[in-house]
């Protein structure tokens, strides 16, 4: 049985080595098409997803440990775009997603994000497409 896995191992080294090449061979080629322009962003090499998701996952972690939970009574101050939100929702109740992002002048998939955390905290819930406040 380990001869059977050190073979398994061996070949899957050699083939990953193989599309190391390959990948290599492509960059160059695009890179000789496009004259060495790169897309916006950050380059997608296996390093760069590992260190990303985990300082991403550590990042959360710690915002989670220091960072209070929300209540119904404690919303953060200012005009943050939650606080808008709920506002609009308590104004007109049943207010569709799209409706907001137009009355805010934003784009629609903020609200996405918003709108069930308000839910989860009790300060709105859906009805159908449309949101109303709990109060």
């Amino acid at each position: 049985m380990p001869g059977f896995v050190d073979t398994a191992v061996k070949d899957i080294d050699k083939r990953l080595r193989e599309l190391q090449d390959e990948v290599s061979r492509l960059e160059a080629a695009r890179s000789a098409l496009t004259g060495g322009r790169r897309r916006a962003g950050r380059p997608r090499s296996a390093t760069t997803r590992r260190t990303t998701r985990s300082r991403a996952t550590r990042t959360r972690s710690v915002r989670r440990t220091t960072t209070p939970a929300r209540t119904r009574s404690t919303r953060r101050g200012g005009n943050t775009r939650a606080t808008q939100t709920l506002e609009l929702v308590r104004k007109r109740p049943g207010i569709t997603i799209p409706e907001i992002a137009k009355a805010m002048k934003i784009q629609p998939n903020y609200l996405y994000r918003v709108l069930p955390r308000l839910a989860s905290e009790g300060h709105v819930k859906r009805d159908g497409q449309g949101w109303h406040p709990t109060d």
